[in-house]
């Protein structure tokens, strides 16, 4: 078995302003962490363009054709106080959708153990009808619900361990009984949502807010809780994972105090979940991560446990 690897040149085309965090620069710290001889033996499938079919999984035709038109032919057209599109960033975010369900066929079809798309803009706070925080579609909803709707899956879990609360997977899944979503998150802190009390239309929502402050200990006692006695008894048939990594201490937009290490003990006890209730079925998608030596270095721990795992 393998670990896949998605990536796209034209998400290096998805331009943002001077000073934006979520910027190139993250992808090309990403591309220097895995460039040493330890991951050469990644298969790096080419992302394919995600069609208006994928899209409407999560959003309506008039918003796939609202953020297509909004997309400038230079320059930037901006969606919302932090959201911005340059002329390559509407097939950018296509491709990351691309990405995410081609892992799922392929990891579904056991031709890998895992993967991880690397892509940018990120997905996780799009909600059905609203770009938001830096991303314009909800990539691992709609890669959920394709896995139910395309494999027959009734158990879906959706796991987003990233800084920021994923409204926009929560506002797509609310509906979604085939799919339980677990989102960990600071609290105070945007988009403001991601109380306790929301919980989905059918129970299925269990969101995990953290003081400020808190550190890699308190963590993995709440994920390891959530976990083992929340998703290992729904026997999740697929895992998919918002991968962010900005809750590293050094992470310029909040205030959490996680390691490289954390990042590493969450990608094998995800893997621990996995092999006993998927045959190790992982596919995992970035998300945050805004310090650009801490994103290389998380990145790369979390990605090794994979190929480790996936051996």
């Amino acid at each position: 078995m393998t670990t896949l690897l998605y990536t796209h040149q034209v998400c290096f085309d998805h331009i943002t302003p001077p000073g934006h965090p979520e910027q190139v620069a993250r992808l090309e710290a990403i591309e220097t962490a895995l460039s040493t001889p330890h991951f050469q033996s990644l298969i790096r499938p080419e992302p394919p363009v995600a069609s208006l079919d994928h899209v409407r999984l999560g959003h309506s035709r008039a918003y796939f054709e609202r953020i297509e038109n909004a997309q400038p032919v230079e320059g930037w057209a901006q969606l919302d106080g932090d959201t911005f599109m340059a002329p390559g960033s509407f097939e950018a975010a296509l491709r990351a959708i691309g990405g995410n369900i081609d892992a799922v066929d392929r990891v579904m079809a056991g031709e890998a153990h895992n993967a991880f798309i690397a892509c940018r803009p990120p997905g996780h706070h799009a909600e059905k009808a609203t770009p938001m925080g830096f991303c314009l579609f909800s990539t691992v909803a709609i890669a959920a619900i394709h896995a139910a709707n395309t494999h027959g899956l009734d158990r879906v879990a959706v796991l987003d361990f990233d800084v920021h609360h994923g409204n926009g997977t929560q506002d797509v899944l609310w509906h979604e009984s085939r799919v339980r979503f677990v989102s960990s998150h600071q609290m105070p802190l945007y988009p403001g949502s991601g109380g306790i009390h929301q919980k989905g239309a059918f129970g299925q929502v269990l969101n995990l807010p953290l003081k400020s402050g808190t550190g890699g200990a308190e963590m993995r006692d709440a994920w390891d809780r959530v976990l083992t006695d929340e998703i290992e008894p729904y026997n999740p048939q697929l895992v998919l994972v918002s991968a962010g990594f900005d809750a590293h201490t050094r992470d310029p937009l909040a205030n959490l105090h996680w390691e490289t290490n954390d990042f590493a003990w969450l990608a094998h006890r995800i893997c621990d979940l996995a092999d006993k209730c998927c045959d190790g079925r992982v596919v995992s998608s970035l998300e945050g991560g805004y310090d650009l030596e801490a994103l290389g270095d998380s990145v790369g721990a979390y990605i090794n446990v994979m190929m480790e795992r996936g051996a």
